[in-house]
């Protein structure tokens, strides 16, 4: 009977002592990841002969560069890539699959302009068309998969007109989805366009396998019989400049001459966006121009250390929750800073369960030579519940017997 006693009493101290711990509720409610930029450098004279453009940092979307950023022009079939950001929504969210099946109307079929001549029943895969979209910025191809997702072309573009939206592309509105239209109605920035690149390429970075394609052959099979149609990329920027990994050409008549242009180089990635050039070399050149004054001004820091990290957890089912970092930090210079001395330090919250997965537990901050750069969020990776009376019980139990020891 005094074992009882004294085991009880035990239990009744651990819940006394825990219950007067720290009480303050956890916020799960917080801001995205801070990003700064460090002495961006005054916008540079590049003496460039196009209308628009725009050189972006894509981890952080810092612009390095500027030209009538915000001015309204036609965007010929640099369009597509918000095509693209909407098919690659479609295959994450499991509305289709890469080796689904899609059938060719008569509406895609007549399409004009840039096409890889697609025939009325004619099918072919997801993915063969997402080839045809970025490889040879097949207009037929596009409308094909607008029509899949979609239903019709129209619902597909008011889709692609929220979506800019939700993107912050504020001189931005679709008519087609390929850009074939030359209607004063369909319009977008060379700031937009860095925005659905920047998009496409840091979502979906499997859009590299198919940017790259220099050429590749597809297989038509129609009631005329068998053939090979060989797609080669618009891009040439491909085989201009050794860094570049996309993305998308777009001309008519109205928009003169279009790139959105991607490179990557020790880590960094940038996007060149030109718009009404005077001719299509040009297009290519200045681009490229952009490029390699990003590549000579730009450092990027990311955090790849802090990937797990464990948080103390009070009444809690276990004494400690699993944290991760809710976005990881990036941290981009233009003035030729050293960032290899930016120091991180760990700041973990006073936790006490429950904590809920998502729940944020504490930060890192990060600080260059003293002064404070900005901070990443950490959030608990998992869920730890409030211990009950029977894990009391137990603790006491256990306790008993190892005092008894």
């Amino acid at each position: 009977m005094k074992r009882l006693i004294t085991m009880l009493m035990a239990v009744v101290l651990i819940v006394t002592t825990v219950s007067l711990g720290y009480t303050e509720e956890v916020n799960a409610n917080t801001p995205d990841m801070e990003v700064i930029s460090v002495g961006a450098a005054v916008n540079p004279d590049l003496n460039l002969s196009c209308k628009a453009a725009v050189l972006m940092e894509a981890s952080t979307g810092q612009i390095l560069y500027e030209k009538n950023a915000d001015e309204m022009l036609s965007p010929a079939s640099i369009t597509k890539i918000m095509t693209l950001i909407l098919i690659f929504d479609a295959l994450e969210a499991g509305k289709i699959k890469l080796d689904d099946v899609v059938t060719t109307s008569a509406y895609a079929k007549s399409m004009g302009g840039s096409q890889v001549f697609l025939e009325e029943g004619e099918q072919q895969t997801v993915e063969t068309l997402i080839k045809c979209i970025i490889v040879a910025s097949g207009n037929d191809a596009s409308v094909t998969m607008a029509e899949y997702i979609s239903g019709s072309e129209s619902e597909f573009v008011a889709q692609m007109n929220a979506r800019a939206k939700g993107l912050g592309m504020e001189n931005t509105q679709f008519e087609d989805c390929c850009g074939l239209t030359d209607s004063d109605g369909h319009h977008t920035s060379a700031k937009d366009v860095a925005l659905m690149a920047r998009e496409l390429i840091t979502h979906y970075p499997q859009i590299y396998q198919y940017s790259q394609i220099w050429m590749e052959n597809i297989t038509h099979v129609t009631k005329q019989g068998t053939k090979e149609f060989g797609l080669s990329n618009t891009n040439k920027l491909l085989k201009q400049y050794q860094y570049a990994t996309g993305l998308k050409t777009g001309s008519t008549s109205k928009a003169k001459y279009c790139v959105a242009g991607t490179a990557r180089k020790d880590g960094v990635d940038l996007i060149a966006v030109v718009m009404a050039a005077p001719d299509y070399k040009v297009r290519f050149s200045e681009a490229i121009t952009m490029f390699q004054y990003g590549f000579a001004n730009c450092s990027v820091y990311k955090d790849t250390e802090h990937t797990k990290l464990q948080a103390e957890v009070t009444r809690g089912v276990r004494d400690s929750v699993e944290a991760e970092v809710k976005q990881p930090f990036s941290y981009v210079s233009t003035n030729g800073t050293d960032l290899s001395g930016i120091e991180s330090e760990v700041v973990l919250n006073p936790l006490e369960a429950p904590v809920r997965q998502g729940d944020v537990v504490g930060k890192i901050v990060y600080r260059l030579a003293g002064q404070e750069l900005g901070t990443a969020e950490l959030v608990a990776a998992e869920t730890v519940e409030e211990k009950g009376f029977l894990d009391y019980w137990k603790q006491g139990f256990r306790q008993y017997f190892l005092n008894r020891g």
